[in-house]
C-alpha cells in the first residue's frame, strides 16, 4: 500500500514557530523557476502528454480580475492532470498585434502612424506614459509605419513583463520556456504560411464588396467583432414622388434620412396589398430628384413603419442583401473617414447637385441634421420625427457606429456562405458536436453562432501593427494594379513584409512602377493569427516533431464571450489546415460581474486590477474564489470569498503545524502502516481514513470531469471537520495523554500524517502556495509533482471501520461544545456528568471514541443513548468549576 511517495525529510525544526502566508508567492516562484518543476519534457509520446491551448492575453494596458479568474480555473485543471502523471505542455502566449495595441501606443506615446513618412532612426516620442484617453488625435505626432511598429514592440514588451509578474504571483504552473508572441518572426511565418495554403486551396479570396467599416480606426470590421448598442434615433416620414405625372407621394419611414442621396430603390413585401400597384413603377427621391424603381422582396416587413422602405447603399445588412439579390446599382456617399464624399454622379438636377454639395465633407451626424432641415423646408417631411431607441452596430472596441463602405478585402471561408447540405457550415457544426464541452450546454452557443453567420470571415485590416499579407500584385504596363495576378513567396522565405521584401523575379526598382509590382498594404486580422494558437505554441511551422506530440491539444480554456471569435475561428483554421479539431475539450468560464450584476470590462470602467487583491488576500485566497465558481456561470466579484480562501490557507498552515509537531516529523507513516497494519489501533483513526476515501473518490470523479468547483466543495468541508472535530478529538491522545498510551498516540499521529498528506494533494490544484509550503516542512520535492491521492489504500487501512463512526463523533463534539457555549463558560470547564443522545443504532459507534470524547470535553461521567433524533443532543448535564486563569508571568 502506497499513500505517500517521497521520503520523509526535515525534522520538526523545519516547521516555523508562526506559519504565515506572507512572502510565499515570491519564495515558491523562485524555487519553481530554478527547479523547472513545470517544464515540459520533450522526450515523450502523444499518449503521455496533456497539452493546453492557453489564452494569450492582449498585451495592452493591464490585466483585470477577469483574467485572474479564468486563468486560475484553467490552472486547476492543468495541475490535476500533472498529478495524474501527465507530461503537461502548458505554454503561455502574448497577443501583441491588433487595434487595442495600436490605440494604446497612440495614447501612451502621443503619436499616430502615417505610412507616407520616411523612417527616422533617431525618433524620440513626444511623451511616455499617457493613458488610453489622454492623447487626442489632433495632438498626436505623425510618424512612419516602421517607427510606429517599433513603439508597438517596445510597449508590448513592457506590458508583457508586468503581465508575467501577475501570473507568477498568481501561481500559474505554465512552462515559461514555451511562451510565444503573435507578432514575432515564428508567429508571422506560421500565420503567413497558413494564409498561403488557404489561398492555394481556394479558401482565401479577395472581393470588392460592401464592408462594415470603423470610421475612427479606418479599418474593416468582421462580423464577430461587432456588437449592438442601444442608441436613440428617430423615424422620419418622408415622401417620394411618383413618376406617373400625378404628383402623388409614396411615404417611407427611415432612421437614416442622410442616406437619401444613396437611395437606389423602394421595396415592399410581395404580399403587401397596399403596394401591389406600385411594383414595377418608379418614384423620384426628395431633394435630389433621382428616379428609383419600386420593387418587392420577402425581407420587407409589412408591420414595420410604413411597410415600404428605401434601399440605400448602404445603411444596414438588409440593404446589402437587397442590393445583391435585386442587382441594384451602388451609390456610395460615405467615405472611409466617415464623411460625405464629393462624387455623386447619379444626381443630375441642378437643385439636387446644389443640395448634395452642402453635405460634402460633413460627418454622418451633421449630414443627417442638415438633410432633416432640408426636407422640413421643402415639405417632404411629414409631421415630427418619432423618437425611438434601437440597436446600432459598433466595433467592439470602437466609439462611433459602423458604416458600410465598398472596398477590396480578403476573406476566408467559414461556412457563412456555404449553406449547402454537407457543406462547410455543416462540417463546422459537426466539429462542435465532436468537441467535449464543459459545461455541455455551451455547444449550443457555438452552433447558434455558426448557423447565424451572414458571410465569410473578413480577415484583412487597414492598420499597421500586425502580420502583413504575404502577397504582391502585378502592375500592368499602364500602371494599373492587376488584382487577379497575385504574387506569392515561397514558404522558405517566410516571414516577409511585402512593403520591404520583393517578389521572386522582380527588383526593388520595379516597386509601384508600370510592369512591376505593388505590395498589399493590409495586415491580417488579429484573430486570423490568434486562431492559430495551437499551431503557434505547438511549432507546426518550425518544429513538426513537437507538433506531433502535442496536437490535437487536450484543452482549450476560455470565456463564453469569445466562443464566436476565438473558439470558432480556431476550429475553422484547424478544420481547413489539419482537417481535425484543434483540441478534445473546451472549458468555458463565465464573466465577472460588478455589484450591479454588470459585466466587468475596461470599456465600462468597472474593472478591478488584480495585483492589489493578490497582495491583500494572498494568491491562494484569490484562487479559492475562482475555484468556487462553476464553469460557464457568471460570478459576482466577491472579496468575502477571497477572505474565506485566505482563512483556509492559513488554517492549512496551522493545522499542519499541529499534525507534524510531535518532536520529529513522522518518518513515512504510510510506509510504517504498510509494514505494520496494526499501527492504527483506534477505530476513530481508521474511520477518519474511511471518510477521507469517500472524499478522494468524489473529488477525483469531479476533477476527471474538469469540475474543480465540485472537487473543492467536497474537500473543504472534510478539511474543516478534520481541523475542528478530529484534531480536537485526538489532541490529548496524540500527545500521549490518554489511557491508550504510546500505541494510541502512534495511531493518532499516523492518521494525522496520512490525512494531511492526502489533503495537501487534494488542495494543491487550488491552494498552491500554502500546500507547497507545508509539503516542504516534511517531504522532499514538490507537492505539485506528487501523484493524485487514491482511495483504495485509505480503505485498506480502514478495513472494518465505517465513515459513520467519525460522523457520529463529530456530532457529539458539536453537542459537547454547545453545552458549554449555552452555559457561557470556557470550553476548558469540566463536565461532571452528561448524557448524550445519538440517532438510533449509533450508540455503539460512539462507544468506540468514548475516551477521546471524554478527554476533549473534560467529561468525568458520560452516558450515550440511542433515540429517534436527527443528530446528537445533550441532557442531564452537570458542569464543574471553570478553571482558574493563571496570571501571566
Amino acid at each position: 500500500m502506497v499513500l505517500m511517495t517521497d521520503t520523509a525529510a526535515p525534522a520538526s525544526s523545519a516547521i516555523p514557530d508562526r506559519p504565515s502566508l506572507e512572502g510565499l508567492e515570491d519564495k515558491w516562484d523562485r524555487v519553481w523557476d530554478e527547479s523547472k518543476v513545470y517544464a515540459f519534457d520533450p522526450d515523450t509520446t502523444r499518449e503521455q502528454v496533456f497539452s493546453v491551448d492557453t489564452p494569450p492575453p492582449t498585451a495592452s494596458g493591464s490585466l483585470h480580475i477577469g483574467h485572474v479568474f479564468g486563468y486560475s480555473q484553467a490552472d486547476m485543471i492543468v495541475r490535476y492532470q500533472r498529478m495524474r502523471g501527465k507530461n503537461v505542455f502548458y505554454p503561455l502566449g502574448w497577443d501583441d498585434n491588433g487595434l487595442p495595441t495600436e490605440r494604446r501606443v497612440q495614447n501612451y506615446y502621443g503619436v499616430r502612424c502615417d505610412p507616407s513618412l520616411p523612417y527616422d532612426p533617431d525618433f524620440t516620442p513626444p511623451q511616455t506614459g499617457g493613458d488610453n484617453k489622454s492623447s487626442k488625435a489632433a495632438n498626436q505626432v505623425p510618424i512612419s509605419r516602421r517607427n510606429f511598429i517599433e513603439l508597438c514592440e517596445q510597449l508590448t514588451e513592457i506590458d508583457e513583463k508586468s503581465f508575467e509578474e501577475v501570473f507568477r504571483t498568481l501561481g500559474l504552473s505554465v512552462d515559461w520556456n514555451h511562451s510565444y508572441q503573435t507578432i514575432n518572426a515564428p508567429s508571422r511565418a506560421t500565420s503567413q504560411r497558413a494564409f498561403l495554403e488557404n489561398l492555394a486551396a481556394g479558401q482565401a479570396y479577395q472581393a470588392e464588396a460592401p464592408t462594415m467599416w470603423d470610421v475612427t480606426y479606418r479599418t474593416a470590421v468582421a462580423q464577430a467583432e461587432q456588437e449592438d448598442r442601444e442608441r436613440p434615433g428617430a423615424y422620419h416620414r418622408i415622401g417620394f414622388t411618383k413618376t406617373d405625372g400625378t404628383g402623388e407621394k409614396v411615404f417611407i419611414e427611415t432612421t437614416r434620412p442622410e442616406l437619401l442621396p444613396a437611395c437606389v430603390a423602394l421595396v415592399a413585401h410581395p404580399d403587401d396589398e397596399r403596394y401591389q400597384g406600385l411594383f414595377g413603377t418608379s418614384v423620384t427621391s426628395p431633394l435630389f430628384g433621382v428616379e428609383v424603381p419600386v420593387t418587392a422582396h420577402p425581407l420587407a416587413q409589412m408591420d414595420k413603419g410604413a411597410g415600404i422602405a428605401m434601399i440605400c447603399t448602404f445603411g444596414d445588412a438588409t440593404d446589402v442583401i437587397w442590393w445583391r439579390e435585386l442587382q441594384l446599382p451602388t451609390r456610395t456617399v460615405i467615405g472611409r473617414d466617415g464623411r460625405f464624399i464629393a462624387d455623386a454622379p447619379w444626381i443630375t438636377t441642378p437643385e439636387g447637385r446644389e443640395r448634395y454639395d452642402e453635405l460634402v465633407g460633413l460627418t454622418v451626424f451633421s449630414a443627417q441634421k442638415r438633410v432633416v432641415e432640408m426636407v422640413t423646408e421643402t415639405g417632404d417631411l411629414v409631421g415630427e420625427p418619432t423618437a425611438i431607441t434601437h440597436p446600432v452596430k459598433f466595433y467592439e472596441n470602437g466609439d462611433k457606429p459602423l458604416e458600410y463602405v465598398s472596398s477590396r478585402q480578403w476573406y476566408l471561408t467559414n461556412g457563412g456562405r456555404d449553406t449547402s447540405e454537407g457543406g462547410l457550415r455543416d462540417a463546422l457544426i459537426e466539429r462542435g458536436r465532436e468537441l467535449t464541452w464543459h459545461p455541455p450546454y455551451m455547444e449550443s452557443r457555438y452552433r447558434n453562432w455558426v448557423e447565424g453567420l451572414a458571410g465569410d470571415w473578413l480577415i484583412s485590416r487597414q492598420r499597421f501593427f500586425g502580420v502583413p499579407f504575404p502577397v504582391w500584385y502585378a502592375v500592368d504596363d499602364n500602371g494599373e494594379t492587376d488584382y487577379e495576378r497575385v504574387l506569392t513567396p515561397s514558404v522558405d522565405r517566410l516571414p516577409i513584409d511585402p512593403t520591404i521584401d520583393v517578389p521572386e523575379g522582380y527588383e526593388e526598382s520595379q516597386r509601384d512602377q508600370p510592369g512591376g509590382f505593388v505590395a498589399d498594404p493590409d495586415i491580417l486580422d488579429t484573430w486570423a493569427t490568434s486562431s492559430l494558437t495551437p499551431q503557434l505554441a505547438g511549432g507546426w511551422h518550425d518544429d513538426p516533431e513537437l507538433f506531433a506530440k502535442v496536437y490535437p491539444m487536450d484543452l482549450r480554456p476560455q470565456g463564453h464571450d469569445i466562443i464566436r471569435t476565438w473558439l470558432f475561428s480556431t476550429i475553422v483554421r484547424s478544420h481547413l489546415q489539419q482537417d481535425a479539431l484543434p483540441w478534445k475539450h473546451a472549458s468555458i468560464n463565465g464573466w465577472i460581474l460588478d455589484p450591479d450584476r454588470k459585466k466587468m470590462s475596461k470599456s465600462k470602467g468597472n474593472v478591478v486590477t488584480p495585483i492589489g487583491l493578490l497582495h491583500q488576500h494572498g494568491s491562494d485566497g484569490v484562487r479559492y474564489w475562482a475555484g468556487r465558481a462553476r464553469q460557464g456561470v457568471d460570478t459576482a466579484f466577491d472579496e468575502g470569498q477571497m477572505k474565506i480562501g485566505r482563512r483556509l490557507a492559513i488554517k492549512i498552515l496551522n493545522a499542519s503545524k499541529f499534525a507534524l509537531g510531535f518532536g520529529t516529523a513522522p518518518a513515512d507513516p504510510a510506509g510504517r502502516l504498510a509494514a505494520d497494519p496494526a499501527l492504527l489501533t483506534e477505530a476513530v483513526d481508521r474511520s477518519l481514513l474511511a471518510s477521507l476515501a469517500e472524499v478522494v473518490d468524489a473529488a477525483t470523479a469531479a476533477m476527471d470531469e474538469m469540475d474543480y468547483a465540485r472537487a473543492l466543495e467536497v474537500a473543504e468541508p472534510f478539511f474543516w471537520m478534520f481541523c475542528d472535530d478530529y484534531i480536537e478529538l485526538v489532541k490529548e491522545r496524540a500527545h500521549g495523554n490518554a489511557a491508550t498510551g504510546e500505541a494510541g498516540a502512534a495511531s493518532a499521529r499516523a492518521a494525522l500524517a496520512i490525512a494531511l498528506d492526502v489533503l495537501l494533494r487534494l488542495f494543491a490544484p487550488v491552494i498552491v502556495f500554502a500546500t507547497e509550503e507545508v509539503w516542504s516542512w516534511w517531504r522532499e520535492g514538490s507537492v505539485h509533482t506528487q501523484p493524485w491521492p487514491q482511495a483504495a489504500p485509505l480503505r485498506e487501512a480502514a478495513t472494518g471501520t465505517e465513515p459513520a463512526l467519525l460522523t457520529t463523533l463529530s456530532e457529539l463534539v458539536i453537542a459537547v461544545r454547545r453545552i458549554k457555549s449555552d452555559a457561557k463558560v470556557s470550553q476548558k470547564t469540566p463536565i461532571l456528568r452528561a448524557t448524550l443522545t445519538v440517532p438510533q443504532g449509533r450508540a455503539e459507534l460512539a462507544e468506540a471514541g468514548r475516551e477521546d470524547l471524554m478527554a476533549l470535553g473534560r467529561i468525568e461521567e458520560l452516558t450515550v443513548t440511542d433515540a429517534d433524533v436527527e443528530s446528537a443532543t445533550a441532557a442531564d448535564v452537570e458542569l464543574g468549576e471553570p478553571p482558574v486563569k493563571q496570571p501571566r508571568s
